[in-house]
Order: C-alpha cells, then structure tokens, then sequence
C-alpha cells in the first residue's frame, strides 16, 4: 500500500498583501475604525475594521484549584458578565507579560509567582486586529494595598470558582466572555495533559503583528 501523503500541521498561515490605501475613519476614545483598500485575487477589496490596540487577559489559579472570575458591566451588551482579569496594551513599550501582572494586581489585588502562556487568540478577525493572549497565573499573593477602582470597575466582584465548575458553566452556555471561554477550556484541557501545552511567559506572539504603540500601518 502507498505510504499517505504528508498532511501539514494544523495552523493559521500569515498572509502578506499589499495595502493600496489607509486611513482613520473614525477616532475614539479607546480604539479607532480603519478603512484599508488592498490587493487580494485578480482585484482590489475595501474593508473598514476596529484597529485595536490589542490587550491580555489573566486566569489565576490557586493551590486549590479555583479560578478567579471577575463580574463586571459591560455597555454595549448591557450585562454584568463573568469574565477574568484583563487590560488593554495601550501603554507605547510596555510588555505583555508586564501588563497582565499590572491588570491582575490593579482588578484583583493579588500578584503571582509564576506566569505561563495558556492561549492566544484573535477576537473578532472579521471586523478587528485586536489580538489577546492569556496568561495562567499561579502561586498567588494578595498586594500590599488594595486598588483604587472608577467607573465600571468600581463595583466589580469577585468569586473563586473550582476549574472543574467553571468549565461546567461554560459548556451550559451560562458564561459568555471569550477570554473566560477560551481561558478556563484551555486551562482544564491542558490540566489534564500534565500542563504540558502551557507557553513560555515570553514565548513569541506570532498573532501581534506589530509592536505595542505602533501604527497600523
């Protein structure tokens, strides 16, 4: 019988396209609307996007196996959603793995003594850039002082929940928040796998294309 043929390994591919036009439709206080007029086939493709500064995300995980899950509102769904700890990258420089031990002491008063990468991933790839990674925290201390919080974050609350649990929750379709989505199910895949999938804390992020403060283009 003939040998199978090679089958390539599963991944997302970058693609390199020439971009004839660009520019800032609309400016916002946190993030921006683009218009890009790119060559893709045998014409020329208009599309308008959220040009995200892109953000990470924290699932703490203590001696007990619980997670920390923050709840907080959220406008445009005009829900107090379940999620984990997480910030933009809007500061030009600063470190990805340096903002999510900002984001987890400033929304969680507490600071980790190890830090892995569990996931990366993109949003929305249809209608932005913006690209997250997640970070598994573990080996968990309260801060020193506790954060003063504004605005929506001024009433969140948090709970510690058994992984197992919060998995359960996600698969009944109770939790909604992609970063917790993708967080908590990764974390209990890779659990069960001896914790052998995690990343390097500075393991390379191919999904952010360009670095934090940079233009778009």
């Amino acid at each position: 019988m003939a040998a199978e043929a090679s089958v390539p390994l599963l991944r997302d591919e970058t693609a390199h396209v020439d971009v004839t036009a660009s520019e800032t439709v609309f400016e916002g206080r946190v993030w921006n609307l683009r218009r890009d007029e790119f060559s893709y086939g045998e014409g020329s493709i208009v599309r308008e996007y959220v040009d995200h500064t892109g953000a990470v995300a924290v699932l703490a995980l203590d001696d007990e196996d619980r997670v920390l899950l923050i709840q907080q509102y959220r406008h445009p769904v005009r829900t107090r959603e379940w999620e984990i700890p997480a910030g933009l990258l809007d500061v030009p420089g600063e470190d990805p793995l340096e903002a999510a031990k900002r984001e987890l002491a400033e929304e969680a008063d507490l600071t980790a003594e190890r830090w892995d990468v569990v996931s990366d991933f993109f949003t929305s790839p249809g209608g932005s850039d913006e690209a997250i990674r997640i970070y598994l925290a573990r080996g968990l201390t309260p801060t020193a002082e506790a954060f003063a919080r504004t605005e929506e974050e001024a009433d969140i609350e948090l709970r510690w929940v058994p992984l197992d649990e919060a998995v359960d929750a996600v698969l009944a379709r109770r939790l909604q928040n992609p970063s917790l989505v993708i967080a908590v199910l990764a974390a209990h895949a890779s659990r069960s796998r001896g914790w052998a999938t995690l990343g390097d804390a500075d393991a390379a992020w191919p999904g952010r294309s360009r670095p934090v403060g940079a233009p778009a283009h």
